[in-house]
């Protein structure tokens, strides 16, 4: 355990910063999941705005990283082209 009283602080807000990630990570993959079940093209493009503001929202925050966002957003894009209408 730490001693110092620094220390003991950051050990408190890492996992604060923790949990928080996680359920913005969760969050994230939820929406993504859910556009990706979408079969509707009108409805898929009105999530996908949603979608790709949060994706790089929360690869700014270092959440995840610019590469993981940039590539959720091309394959969440073909999926949404491939759509009939």
């Amino acid at each position: 355990m730490a001693n110092h009283k620094s220390a003991i602080k950051r050990i408190r807000q890492a996992e604060a910063r923790r949990l928080r990630n996680r359920y913005y990570a969760k969050t994230m993959r939820n929406a993504v999941r859910n556009l990706r079940n979408e079969t509707d093209k009108a409805k898929a493009a009105e999530a996908y705005k949603r979608v790709t503001a949060m994706l790089d929202k929360l690869a700014g925050k270092n959440i995840i990283s610019k590469n993981k966002a940039a590539n959720l957003k091309s394959k969440l894009a073909h999926h949404i082209n491939k759509l009939e209408a």
